[in-house]
């Protein structure tokens, strides 16, 4: 029974509109967000910061990420900054529940007004944990429950200006049920609308934000929406050394991008068994190239023309120290030149993390990769 009554409270969340509009207020509103996606056109992930640490301390928010590094985002040419944030000590900071994170929202104001004064726009995209997202999947009150975050954050936000300031409602659903996931994302859009009426939502397909996971959802009622979608392909490269993704990618290193034949029989070797090896060798069969991604960028770009809904990619990236440099840089030109040719906005993944634009050590300045600067097509920090 309860299984029966979850799946008719999604088909009824999917069956009424977010905000009762008629044609020519839906045509507005959409139009809104196209002109609002001009002010995504190129970003960079401010990550492990308010979200992804184990330690959100003053300390941390006041040093990991700090004023100058956001005056150095913006020199660099970025216009604007996704700002990922954990929604639990989010929860107990909106909520004034006690604990050992009681700075974390005025921290959080901080450096969201901050990017603001430089110029830059800002995403605020709820990020959570993997447990997190699991419980979406199964739990109707863990949704009851994000839902009030997302009421309580929109509302605390609602006075920033909305051309800057935009709500993503949920970084890589990791949610298999497609279904499940458009009730809860028609839910919380819902609860988004009600406390901002005038900003802009960002949404995006289950699972993790792939093109397959976008070109599956059906846009939401509600016309003042920007879609999103990740590109990390292909994660033999982008991810090679990654400890944290499919475990044979750690074995890998110095995998060149685009492949080569003469490289194949020598990067084989680093993968331990046979299956991986086959995964690792369709790498070089599947012919990576600047053309094949523009090809599969094509299909995101298609999806948001057939649908007359703004797109951006808020997350793609390779990861650094692993790859050699040039292929690094090779392989982000070529994704921001897709991007581009579709006239599709992004964020690079991410600021000073493994896949970042500077290196920083505690308390020294961040040093700025000039190579990945220059394939992003920006002026740089001179």
């Amino acid at each position: 029974m309860r299984v029966g009554l979850s799946f008719v409270a999604v088909v009824l969340a999917l069956a009424i509109p977010v905000v009762a509009q008629g044609p020519q207020d839906r045509a507005a509103d959409v139009q809104t967000a196209f002109a609002r996606a001009q002010h995504l056109k190129h970003g960079i992930n401010a990550s492990s910061w308010f979200a992804a640490s184990r330690d959100y301390s003053a300390e941390h928010l006041e040093s990991y990420t700090d004023d100058a590094d956001l005056a150095l985002i913006a020199k660099m040419g970025f216009d604007h900054v996704r700002l990922s944030i954990d929604p639990m000590p989010l929860a107990a900071a909106l909520y004034g529940f006690p604990g050992p994170n009681g700075d974390y929202l005025p921290h959080l104001d901080h450096a969201v007004d901050t990017m603001l004064a430089d110029g830059l726009a800002v995403i605020i995209d709820i990020h959570p944990s993997d447990d997190f997202k699991q419980r979406l999947g199964t739990d109707d009150q863990a949704v009851e429950r994000f839902t009030a975050i997302w009421r309580r954050l929109a509302a605390h936000y609602a006075d920033r200006d909305p051309n800057m300031v935009f709500f993503e409602i949920l970084n890589e659903p990791e949610l298999h049920d497609a279904y499940r996931w458009a009730g809860i994302q028609t839910r919380v859009a819902a609860a988004i609308r009600k406390a901002a009426p005038h900003h802009t939502i960002i949404a995006a397909g289950a699972v993790w934000s792939d093109i397959w996971d976008l070109v599956a959802i059906e846009p939401l009622a509600d016309g003042n929406v920007i879609y999103n979608f990740h590109f990390y392909e292909p994660h033999e490269f982008t991810h090679q050394g990654a400890t944290w993704s499919t475990p044979w990618y750690s074995y890998e290193h110095g995998i060149p991008y685009p492949p080569t034949d003469s490289s194949m029989a020598e990067s084989l070797k680093q993968v331990p068994d046979a299956v991986s090896r086959y995964s690792m060798e369709k790498y070089w069969l599947d012919g990576w190239n600047a053309h094949r991604i523009q090809m599969m960028i094509d299909n995101a770009a298609a999806w948001a023309h057939d649908n007359h809904v703004p797109l951006i990619c808020n997350e793609f990236g390779a990861i650094r120290g692993f790859p050699d440099p040039v292929s690094r840089a090779t392989w982000l030109h070529d994704v921001r030149t897709a991007l581009e040719t579709d006239g599709i906005g992004w964020a690079m993944w991410d600021y000073r993390g493994n896949f970042g634009v500077v290196t920083k050590e505690k308390g020294q300045p961040a040093q700025v990769d000039d190579s990945v600067v220059k394939a992003l097509g920006l002026q740089g920090h001179e």
